[in-house]
Parts: C-alpha cells; structure tokens; sequence
C-alpha cells in the first residue's frame, strides 16, 4: 500500500533521516519501533506531508508521489494522528473535527446539525459520553488525544498513522481504541503504528521495523521476536537498570497533607471523605488511578492551583505552608512539572538555556540586570548534570527529542532548591531508553533527600521507582500500599473500588 524508499531528511546540517526504507501492508498494524531521535515522527510527517521537502522516493499503490502538504496526503488517503495535540483549544470538538472538511447546506451554509450528528457518532464510537459543541479546552489530556482519534477517523483515510495514540489515554480507552484498529484492519486500512510501550506492541502489531539513528536497523514479523531483542535493537546498548538497593527508608517527614478534598466528574463539590497522607525524606512516592480519578487535580490543588475553598493543609518539616498560588508553593519548597509537556511544561520558541532559567530569573541578576553568563552557567550546570542532549544551550527547545525537553523541564524545576518534586506523568511519549534515564534520575534526587511524588498511569513504572503507592478512585484515597505488599492485580481493584 505504502513504502518509502531511501529517504534522506536535514535539518540545517543534522541528518534526522538517512536512506531510510521501510513497507507499510494492507490489513495489518505495522509498528514503526526506535527512540525519541530516531527519525520516527519525521518519516511519519513525510508519508502524511508534512514534510515535503526530502530526498528518496515514496510509493503509493506502487506509484511514486511526492504530497505537496498535508491535504494533498489526506485526499489521496493518508491520515496522520500526532503525539504532540494538534488541536485548536477555543474551537469546540465538532469544529475540530471538521476543521477544512466543513459540511455545506445545498443553499452553502453550515450544515452545523449534520456535522452534529457525524460528531455524536464518532464520540459514541470511542465510547465518549461529551457534547460535540464542547470547547477542547475545556478536555483532559486524554479526552484531546481522543478527538485526534476521531478526527482521523472521520477522514476514512485508506492509510492511517498512529504517533503514540496512547500516551494520555487510561486502559479502558485503549481497549476501545485497540477494537477500532481491529475493526479498520478488517475493512483493509493499513495501519503505521509508532509505541514505545511493548506491551501494546506485541498486543496489536503485525510487522515492525526499528530505525536507530534515522537509520533503517530492521524490518520483520513481530511474532518472530520478542520485547528484549526489539529493545536492544532500537538503543544498540544495554538499557540501565535503576538501582534501588542503596535507597534507605528515612522516617524524616517531609511534607505532610491534611484536609485535601478533591472534585471529580458528576460531583457537585467535592468527593467525600478528605485525604491525607505525608512524605518522607528520600522517598518516592507513588499516585495511581484511572482516569478521571483525580490525579492531576491533586497536584493541582497541593500546588495552589485550584480555588481558595480547596485549599488542604499543607507542613514541611512539620510547619504549615499558607500556599495560596504556585509562587507560593515554589516559596515554600515544592516544584511541579506537569502531564502535558507542549502546554504547560515548555517554551517551544526560546532556547534550552531560557527555558531552564526562567523560575529563577530574580537570582540571575547583576546590578538590576539578567547576567547572561550566569544564565548560561547554570544550564550548562544541568545540561551536564542531566545529560540534556543538545547541540548547545541556544537550541530550541522545540528541535529537541520528548525525553531531552523532560529533562529540561526537570532542570526548571531544580534550579528553585526544591524539596518536594511533583512528577505528573513524567515519562509520557519518551522512549525506553530516555525513560530509564528519567528513573535514573528519580532515584538520584532521593538519594539527595528529596521528595518525589510521582502520578503514573503506568504499572510498571509505578513498580520501577516508587517505595510506595497511593491509590485514587472517584477523588478519594482509597488505597495506601507499601510497594513490598502490592501488586498490579491489588492496585486494580482498589483502582475500580472491588
């Protein structure tokens, strides 16, 4: 159906593509496996194009193409659904979805009741129970990479591309999703499908082929291998193992959280019975529920995010923190770094060294004005200390891989002397190797003393680096597990109250 032939993408000077090759079947799910940095989402935007400037040939129904831009791809066929959100917030689902595909009356008007309709069917479709004049602001993450979902859908795109369809959505969502893939493989769609996540892979793909360095390393049926050569395929080396053995439990409290009341979907005020619980020096705690149980409300709140009324008790090292917005809980000792990465956690359009320095801006001055050498001092601090991978500290952050933007991120955060960290899904759409270099560094602010709270959606993440695990389900706590005594199958049921 597709294949791309040698091809060959730059960037001022750096090579993201390199006679790369690859065959996309009819009927199958056909995994496109390799690190952030590999060249995965540049081949994906130069099949669906985006990008139409590259050398090497692409192939459609054995006839070579070259799309002028994204519509010339979407008309011959080809429909792409990107990690990073690609939605206009102040637009609501419905104009979303028809966004340049807008429906017409015989009399050309909108024709805004039947646009209703194919919405309403495609949101019961991904079994979504929203209003299609809904604002996409006004949706979590996971309900956004849902409507990019549909809005592929709604295309009937012979070819469809699939950017890490997962990252933000809850297990009962990918089930859904994984019955609409069965369903297209069954009309004959072919489907490009890029996961970091083996477990899916192995779940859902027929064929794979791994790129490494925007190089093609291999190409196969999925069934012939298993998760550990694939890994070893896509990062060339042995991938770290985090090191917990020298992480001692300390009975320092550090933070402690009395009164916490949380709202949750079809609560009117809050969720019942208040939470509680405390934070030890060096430990690394725990937050899983499904979505929609209120993890992120939780940071939120904690973070002086959310109205007065909401507002829980908060003590470090045993004295209370008035925390009435986030610069007060800086102040105080806490730092956040939230789930959506392009949103809330970068600048895309300042440099590295920028977007590290700006919580800490007032420090960096010299007689009134920013030092640019102590600016530059202090990313290059964490650059190395991080193991940012940049070409220099006056990159874009937007030109840097998923995993190398997180921990910029995280190097925003450090710069305030924090003692609580706040981790909101921290290794979401980065791959295996830049992950286990997150954990490598989770365990590394422990080991310092700090206090790291960690929402994952991730079981085995949770497993990887937490010493203990707090349960939400419907805005309360309803589980608290030292990671000794739990197991996927406990944290389950106290995830759906069984």
């Amino acid at each position: 159906m597709l294949s791309a032939r040698n091809i060959t993408k730059k960037f001022a000077g750096v090579t993201a593509l390199d006679q790369v090759s690859l065959d996309l079947y009819p009927g199958k799910v056909n995994a496109i496996i390799g690190e952030n940095g590999a060249g995965k989402s540049t081949l994906m935007k130069i099949l669906s194009g985006v990008y139409s400037d590259y050398a090497g040939d692409i192939e459609l129904n054995q006839q070579v193409v070259r799309f002028r831009d994204t519509r010339d791809a979407q008309e011959k066929g080809i429909a792409i659904i990107h990690q990073e959100l690609n939605l206009i917030p102040y637009l609501s689902i419905r104009e979303n979805i028809f966004l340049g595909q807008e429906l017409c009356t015989p009399w050309g008007l909108l024709d805004r009741v039947k646009m209703h309709q194919v919405t309403q069917q495609l949101l019961q479709k991904l079994r979504l129970n929203l209003h299609p004049n809904t604002l996409i602001k006004d949706l979590k993450v996971g309900q956004q990479q849902l409507i990019e979902i549909a809005k592929a859908l709604h295309l009937n795109a012979q070819v469809i591309i699939m950017d890490e369809p997962t990252s933000a959505i809850s297990g009962a969502e990918v089930a859904v999703l994984f019955e609409i893939i069965g369903e297209l493989k069954k009309e004959g769609k072919t489907i490009a499908y890029i996961s970091h996540k083996m477990d899916e892979l192995f779940a859902i793909a027929d064929t794979y082929t791994v790129l490494r360095d925007g190089k093609t390393i291999e190409s196969g049926e999925i069934a012939q291998v298993n998760p550990e050569q694939l890994v070893a395929k896509m990062v060339g080396r042995a991938i770290p193992q985090l090191d917990r053995s020298s992480r001692q439990d300390n009975p320092v409290e550090l933070l402690r959280v009395e009164n916490l009341q949380l709202p949750f979907k079809g609560a009117k005020e809050s969720s019942g019975n208040p939470i509680a619980f405390s934070l030890n020096e060096g430990e690394v705690l725990g937050i899983f529920g499904l979505m929609g149980a209120g993890r992120t409300e939780l940071f939120e709140t904690i973070f002086g995010l959310t109205s007065k009324k909401n507002r829980p008790e908060l003590f470090i090292k045993g004295k209370k923190a008035s925390i009435q917005s986030p610069a007060d809980a800086v102040k105080a000792g806490l730092a956040m770094v939230s789930e959506d990465r392009k949103k809330d956690g970068i600048l895309p359009l300042l440099s590295v060294k920028k977007n590290i320095s700006i919580t800490t801006l007032t420090q960096l001055l010299q007689n009134g004005i920013l030092s640019a050498k102590k600016e530059t001092a202090l990313a290059v601090k964490y650059i190395k200390e991080l193991n940012i991978k940049t070409p220099s500290p006056e990159q874009l952050i937007q030109d840097l891989s998923g995993g190398n933007q997180q921990k910029a991120i995280l190097a925003k955060c450090l710069a305030t002397q924090p003692r609580v960290l706040l981790l909101d899904e921290p290794t979401r759409g980065i791959d295996v190797n830049a992950k286990a270099e997150i954990y490598q560094l989770i365990g590394q602010f422990a080991k310092m003393g700090l206090g790291v709270i960690l929402i994952s959606s991730e079981l085995p993440e949770i497993f990887a680096v937490c010493d203990r695990v707090l349960v939400l389900c419907e805005g309360q706590l309803n589980g608290n597990f030292p990671i000794a005594e739990a197991s996927e199958e406990i944290l389950l049921k106290a995830a759906i109250r069984l």
